[in-house]
């Protein structure tokens, strides 16, 4: 295994939770699945739709998010939307994201 293949191992299992967080904290307002797919990319969150469509799906069976579907345009359309229990996981989550970071802003560099 390269050191390109190391490196991008690390940073898929380092993004893997914060996208959790990142779908929670968007979908306070209602979304669907591609637009958060392209909402996220816009924002520096690189995932793909094999990877966000079961995340959506677990959150939703979890209790983290609703959804209804949108039948008034040609294509129906499966909006979701962040319930209260998800809104809790990501308070809890963006504080304890905080508290990462911080930490590890304060570790010495030394590289």
């Amino acid at each position: 295994m390269s050191e390109t293949d190391f490196l991008e191992t690390h940073l898929q299992e380092l993004r893997r939770g914060t996208v959790v967080l990142a779908c929670l904290r968007m979908l306070a307002e209602p979304g669907y699945g591609y637009g958060l797919l392209e909402q996220l990319q816009e924002r520096g969150f690189d995932t793909d739709a094999n990877t966000l469509y079961p995340l959506l799906r677990r959150l939703e069976k979890q209790g983290h998010l609703t959804s209804e579907w949108n039948t008034d345009e040609a294509r129906p359309r499966k909006f979701y939307r962040t319930s209260a229990a998800g809104a809790e996981l990501a308070r809890a989550l963006t504080d304890d994201f905080r508290v990462i970071a911080a930490a590890i802003d304060a570790l010495p560099e030394g590289l």
